[in-house]
């Protein structure tokens, strides 16, 4: 076979008359055929780094014809439904909702409110140095779905596969380089073992989590203090964990509501527009009853007045014997009302449901064994809430922001799942944008050079031309992602994607726990109600998120 392949090459000219004879003569070596496929194949591979260089070059003097490249391309709706696994709307016959993030919306004031209380139980109770007082919650450093390494200290950004993100990972408040990565954890990958120190940050409660812990470790740093990783964790989890089961956040935020609640005024329409369908309706939060209740008052009593004095005319008018609609309890709307249901432990314990009395805030002892409107219910578990119910689990859908705590039971018992995630707006409207858009269709460039580039083989004489070559693309794919990360967040970019535009860690979870997910609840109402949600199928993993595709911009 060598023989004839060298003959073959020969007759069609591609052997020099000296190599050709040195060759045949050899007659079988097979060493002599190896070192000619090296030699010929070297020669290709640097007619095609030149080729890749004369590409690239093109496409940097073209770059400016992306914009009307990617004119025409389709946007992404920010209030549109998103979907994971088909959903017939008309299917479903009841509608359950957590109330914070979910019913109830707050300002950037709550994370400050967070934090601060948090600090200075750490300082006065758990003992920290005064000077820790000094930190203020910064706004543009945490994004949801980090997770905290307990071992190690950092705070991590990964991606779909739990891959590290090169410009993720932060020790203290100092970005660390790929290789203190590679040199602290060996691999971007985070293997089964050391997944077990991380800590998944998951909802937007854990924005002032982050911030704090970042901010601690760097106290630290700075002081020149040794320190164990996971006591600072338990610290600050400890301390942001007190400010909520105190009752300190809760009774700040009822003191001023108008500085931290944000009015969803299309939240009671949806909710309303449920119950006139003959849907059924339930609460199901972890927060205490009289701060739902001071919440719901005021987000809804605008509404509410509004809408008597509407159906009070129209009563008086058409009915004047009728009995209006009273609206001032928002509690009409639910057929169950549970608070403090301890989630996730909710979903998987058998803790009894207690009545909660709302005039002498205590529990009653009487055990319950069905649900009626006009009370209210504490604690208690899945297994009981469907004995008493009979809701058949795929005729159930239930709405959260936090993909653990709420959804994971509830997608793991059969129901239909819906993440409220208010980032989805701003991140598609910003990747809606031109200049996302932009870089991105770079990166695609740059991408597909870069495979081109590792695919050849080169001769150690070119080896300088092959590595000049690399290292200005890697340059510019550098610059496309630092440039895409920093439209959404300059520390760890955007919350559902990678730096390269991949779907995130948190894109993942949302993926495995949520049937759909959109930004608020109000976008259900641009939705029939018998609608059939189904995934596109063009798009294998975030169906919110649109790829540029390199061949768009191609020269040739």
């Amino acid at each position: 076979m060598a023989l004839a392949r060298l003959r073959l090459l020969d007759r069609y000219g591609l052997l020099s008359p000296a190599l050709s004879a040195t060759a045949l003569r050899s007659l079988g070596d097979l060493r002599a055929l190896c070192t000619l496929s090296t030699t010929l194949r070297s020669g290709a591979g640097e007619d095609e780094i030149e080729r890749i260089r004369r590409e690239f070059d093109d496409a940097k003097r073209n770059y400016l014809s992306i914009p009307a490249a990617i004119k025409d391309m389709p946007k992404m709706n920010p209030q549109g439904i998103y979907v994971n696994k088909n959903v017939k709307l008309d299917d479903l016959q009841v509608y359950g909702f957590d109330y914070d993030y979910t019913l109830s919306h707050y300002s950037e004031h709550l994370q400050c409110l967070i934090y601060d209380l948090a600090k200075r139980h750490l300082v006065n109770e758990l003992k920290y140095p005064e000077s820790c007082l000094q930190y203020e919650y910064d706004r543009t450093f945490p994004i949801r779905g980090l997770y905290y390494d307990r071992l190690k200290g950092c705070l991590l950004k990964l991606d779909f596969f739990g891959s590290i993100e090169p410009d993720g990972c932060f020790f203290g408040r100092q970005r660390l380089s790929l290789s203190e990565i590679k040199e602290l954890y060996g691999t971007r990958h985070i293997g089964r073992d050391q997944a077990r120190h991380l800590v998944g940050l998951m909802d937007v409660f854990c924005f002032s989590e982050a911030c704090l812990i970042a901010d601690i470790v760097q106290h630290f740093i700075d002081a020149k203090l040794e320190f164990d990783p996971s006591y600072i964790y338990e610290d600050v989890n400890q301390s942001i964990q007190h400010v909520h089961r105190s009752g300190l956040i809760h009774r700040q935020i009822l003191s001023e509501p108008e500085k931290f609640l944000i009015k969803k005024s299309q939240v009671f329409r949806f909710l309303k527009m449920l119950k006139e369908k003959g849907k059924k309706l339930f609460l199901l939060t972890n927060s205490p009853f009289y701060f739902v209740d001071g919440g719901m008052r005021y987000l809804l009593e605008v509404l509410f007045l509004n809408l008597n004095l509407l159906v009070c005319f129209v009563h008086i008018v058409e009915h004047p014997k009728d009995q209006h609609f009273d609206g001032n309890s928002w509690r009409e709307l639910f057929d169950v009302v549970i608070a403090q249901a301890n989630k996730p432990t909710f979903y998987n314990s058998d803790h009894p449901f207690r009545v909660y009395d709302t005039q002498k805030d205590t529990l009653t002892f009487t055990a319950v064994d069905k649900f009626l409107p006009d009370q209210v219910y504490y604690h208690g578990c899945l297994k009981s809430f469907l004995q008493i119910t009979k809701w058949k689990g795929s005729e159930v859908i239930y709405f959260g922001d936090h993909l653990l705590s709420d959804l994971r039971g509830p997608s793991k018992a059969g129901w239909r799942t819906a993440a409220v995630i208010r980032e989805l707006e701003d991140e598609i409207e910003i990747q809606n944008g031109d200049s996302y858009r932009f870089q991105q269709a770079k990166l695609s460039i740059i991408h597909d050079l870069l495979g081109k580039v590792h695919a050849a083989v080169v001769s150690t004489e070119k080896g300088q031309v092959y590595k000049a070559l690399l290292n200005e693309l890697n340059a510019e794919r550098r610059q496309c992602r630092s440039g895409m990360r920093d439209l959404f967040n300059t520390s760890f970019g955007a919350t559902f994607l990678t730096d390269t535009g991949r779907e995130s860690s948190f894109s993942y979870h949302i993926h495995q726990y949520a049937d759909i997910y959109t930004s608020k609840l109000e976008n259900f109402l641009s939705y029939a109600p018998e609608s059939w949600l189904h995934p596109p199928h063009d798009i294998k993993i975030m169906p919110h998120n649109a790829k540029v595709p390199a061949s768009l911009f191609s020269t040739s």
